[in-house]
């Protein structure tokens, strides 16, 4: 039922995302023919228009990431907490489910934008140097990873998987953020969207409190001096792996409290009168 709850919301925002990333597209081509063409011309008017091409261009690039996040809000909110709750939540589809498509669907769409954005700017900077330049920085690097030995391949393999967790989790965890601070503003029968603000200035301050309390409460019982007995050496890839890994193990605590806040109130607190 997962795939079926995933196919329905990409095809929604799919419906908006598509032609967003379109837009940012066809505005880097007119950005390029301003860099190569408009903005050096001595005519006011093309000089003018490419003027206009950039600032299009940049918009934009800044419109694509507030839709991208207004969408993710958005589906949310109506789909599971507005008159359209009624419906999704009567199917045979778990609290678990509807959340995690929301989540995979956000997260794909924030990957994909980046994708687009960093695509849009390479079009900018397109021109037939720049591709001779790139292929033939693709060529020596395709020779220098010949001769790379087995362990660095695999330690730099290994840095891109937990890179890619890394952002994953962390898209996951933002948006769990939203999603815990509505599911719980949701739960009063009155003015919701201002409780809903309230709780998610709420949680953020009451994170940050247990956080550095937590924190006073380990330096008071000399946790941290435990370590100055420790001694070991740890090789210069070993310690970059388990940093990301300790930065993947605080994301999943960070939202996995969000999403135990979001399940409880979607489950035993929602009213949707």
């Amino acid at each position: 039922m997962l795939r079926k709850l995933l196919k329905h919301e990409f095809r929604a925002t799919g419906r908006v995302m598509l032609p967003v990333i379109a837009i940012l597209l066809a505005t880097s081509v007119g950005a390029n023919l301003s860099m190569r063409y408009l903005m050096d011309s001595h005519t006011w008017f093309l000089s003018l228009l490419g003027i206009l091409l950039m600032v299009a261009f940049v918009l934009a690039i800044i419109g694509v990431f507030i839709v991208a996040f207004i969408l993710m809000i958005q589906r949310f909110y109506k789909n599971l907490l507005q008159d359209e709750g009624y419906v999704m939540l009567t199917l045979p589809v778990s609290i678990h489910q509807h959340i995690w498509s929301k989540l995979i669907v956000s997260s794909v769409w924030f990957i994909l934008t980046t994708l687009a954005v960093i695509l849009a700017s390479c079009i900018v900077a397109f021109n037939i140097a720049f591709i001779k330049d790139l292929f033939q920085g693709f060529g020596v690097l395709f020779r220098e990873l010949r001769e790379v030995r087995p362990v660095y391949a695999f330690n730099g393999a290994a840095f891109l998987v937990e890179l890619a967790a890394l952002l994953f989790l962390g898209l996951v965890a933002i948006c769990l953020q939203f999603y815990a601070a509505l599911a719980a503003g949701h739960s009063f029968p009155n003015h919701k969207m201002v409780l809903s603000v309230a709780w998610f200035f709420g949680l953020q301050f009451a994170f940050q409190f247990l956080s550095v309390s937590a924190l006073e409460l380990l330096d008071q019982l000399n946790f941290f001096a435990l370590f100055d007995h420790l001694y070991f050496s740890v090789h210069g890839m070993t310690a970059i792996h388990l940093g990301i890994l300790f930065m993947i193990v605080l994301t999943v605590i960070y939202g996995g409290i969000f999403y135990i806040i979001t399940t409880l109130f979607m489950k035993r607190r929602l009213n949707l009168e």
